[in-house]
């Protein structure tokens, strides 16, 4: 049998590579004469960098740039060999680098606005910038701050704007010299930029705030969306994902001229899916909780989409369960699998969960093999 293993992370607990190695001995352990290929995977967020590393090689870049909250720190990325820097904006603006300070108001992308400098000053002819994992909602002024863009006050007072700050916003000045690279900005989400469905409200609480400032964070966005009409021609209010992270997507478009595509694609071509999905049996997927999320864009969906054109079989194994996970199915996904049935604190899954990933993905083998 050749299994085709291709699941995004387990984020807080397990990397894709180490879900591929734990799924990967399981189906080792208990079917005869098989044959795994790995493919760990990420749809724009964390892990895009290490998934393309392995795929496709490249050299990973060393930068010392601003942190979540403006404190230095040395960060990351990979120049691939044809050129193109695959940039996380997680990796100085993710929330796992929060720790318990978690305020997206005063979270910042300035840190990132400088990798893409130090990326294009290192010879890159593109930039592929992933979206995902922030604890930021500055609607990405803080990068394009670092990158020459100025931000006034009604007072005339240059600043650097925040989640906090976004409504003292009265004029933008573009650059002299503006940052001509190409951009893919590789997003997960569909997210509009404000509202009820946007940026602040579905994603902010989870970085940190509170309902009131939920309301604050939306009305920052909204008031950012029009001064960016104004001034840059540019109008971000309807674009799908313009809201992945805290709003970077809308000014990925707005400041570098970006275009968002899914994150899972971008890889999913850059590996050669479809190529070893023809050769495969049986694809495995996963993520570290399956959700109603899970079909928009996110990694499973992904796969499975790709895996139909085929009708190749694909089953997945994750974390947990939550609200909607049975939709899955509808895209071509057969049989689902969980480390956990029950809601447990995350200390404590994290002391199990390899072991339990271990133990559900024997489960799946026996039930695939038709081992008892």
């Amino acid at each position: 049998m050749k299994i085709l293993i291709a699941p995004d992370s387990f984020k807080g607990t397990l990397t894709a590579q180490q879900v591929c190695d734990i799924i990967g001995q399981a189906f080792a352990d208990t079917i005869n004469d098989v044959k795994i290929t790995k493919l760990p995977a990420a749809d724009g967020g964390e892990g895009l960098c290490s998934c393309l590393h392995k795929v496709c090689g490249g050299e990973l870049k060393k930068a010392e740039v601003s942190g979540v909250f403006g404190d230095k720190m040395t960060s990351e990325y990979l120049m691939l060999d044809d050129k193109t820097a695959v940039i996380e904006m997680a990796v100085c603006a993710g929330l796992a680098l929060a720790e318990n300070n978690r305020n997206p108001e005063r979270a910042t992308t300035y840190g990132v606005g400088e990798l893409i400098t130090h990326a294009k000053n290192g010879g890159a002819n593109q930039i592929l910038l992933g979206l995902g994992g922030s604890a930021t909602n500055d609607c990405g002024f803080g990068m394009a701050s670092a990158l020459g863009w100025q931000f006034w006050t009604r007072n005339g007072r240059n600043f650097i704007p925040t989640g906090e700050t976004m409504h003292e916003i009265e004029k933008i000045s573009k650059p002299e010299n503006l940052f001509m690279l190409p951009v893919i900005a590789a997003c997960d989400v569909e997210n509009p930029l404000y509202g009820e469905n946007g940026a602040a409200y579905v994603f902010a609480p989870q970085k940190g705030a509170d309902s009131r400032m939920v309301e604050r964070l939306d009305a920052g966005l909204r008031h950012a969306a029009e001064i960016i009409k104004r001034d840059l021609k540019i109008d971000v209010s309807e674009i799908e994902g313009a809201g992945a992270a805290g709003g970077m997507g809308a000014g990925a478009v707005a400041f570098l001229n970006a275009e968002l595509k899914s994150g899972i694609e971008i890889l999913l071509k850059k590996a050669d899916f479809d190529k070893k999905a023809a050769d495969a049996d049986l694809i495995v997927t996963g993520e570290g909780r399956l959700d109603y999320q899970s079909v928009k864009g996110k990694v499973i969906s992904g796969i499975a989409k790709r895996a139909a054109r085929q009708n190749k079989k694909v089953i997945a194994i994750c974390g947990s369960k939550g609200e909607g996970a049975e939709e899955i199915k509808k895209l071509a996904v057969s049989e689902l699998y969980f480390s956990s049935e029950s809601e447990k604190p995350f200390d404590e899954i994290i002391k199990t969960c390899k072991e339990d990933l271990y133990n559900a993905a024997v489960r799946a083998a026996k039930e695939i093999s038709g081992v008892v």
